[in-house]
């Protein structure tokens, strides 16, 4: 995979609210006009750009997110890399599950807690109806899952497109007046370990800052 700086770009641009531009940047000078150059086709869209939502998926549904009983391996992430990380650690986690016949009842997630421009702190998680009898050891714990008011988005396609995504939530919550906190949760429609990047179906939260 490519380097993807989608979660640090979410962080830059849910904390800011801006759009990244340098400060004070000024267009070049005009030079002479040129001639008017013939109307050509539209391009076709690059094989980055995110595939196209379908209809009656959210971008932007206010949601109160239930606290749940999660399991998750904690641990940093550089960009480079990170779509392979996750991956990998969910397939220790899942592995985890089964040896101790823990059955998961929702869909995994990641858990964004810190980013900066080298890499990120996470939590892969996997949703229980109840603590494992089993206590884990090592850096798999239980623990419990954010709560409270979210906006949701959908994403479709593969890693290196979320970032245009996160640009239409930052606009999103310019629009709405809203302040998000300093995390976001990446909750999978699709299997991280199993499927494809371009086939990636990726529910994205967003907690936001109540008064």
């Amino acid at each position: 995979m490519s380097r993807t700086l989608a979660a640090a770009a979410a962080f830059a641009l849910l904390s800011a609210s801006t759009l990244l531009t340098p400060a004070g940047a000024q267009p070049p000078p005009p030079s002479s006009p040129a001639p008017a150059a013939p109307a050509t086709p539209a391009p076709a869209p690059s094989a980055t750009s995110p595939a196209p939502l379908k209809a009656g998926d959210p971008f932007g549904e206010t949601v109160t997110l239930p606290e749940k009983t999660i399991i998750a391996i904690s641990g940093q992430a550089n960009w480079d890399t990170a779509f392979e990380t996750l991956a990998a650690k969910f397939k220790d986690l899942n592995a985890w599950l089964d040896q101790h016949h823990v059955v998961p009842n929702g869909p995994a997630m990641t858990i964004y807690t810190q980013t900066d421009d080298l890499g990120f702190n996470y939590q892969i998680a996997l949703p229980v109806a109840e603590a494992p009898k089993d206590a884990p050891t090592g850096n798999i714990a239980v623990t419990k899952s954010p709560g409270g008011k979210a906006l949701r988005y959908v994403h479709r396609g593969s890693y290196d497109t979320l970032d245009s995504t996160y640009e239409a939530i930052t606009n999103d919550l310019d629009k709405k007046g809203l302040d998000a906190k300093d995390m976001f949760i990446e909750e999978y429609d699709t299997d991280l370990s199993k499927t494809s990047e371009d086939k990636l179906v990726v529910n994205i939260y967003v907690p936001i800052k109540t008064p």
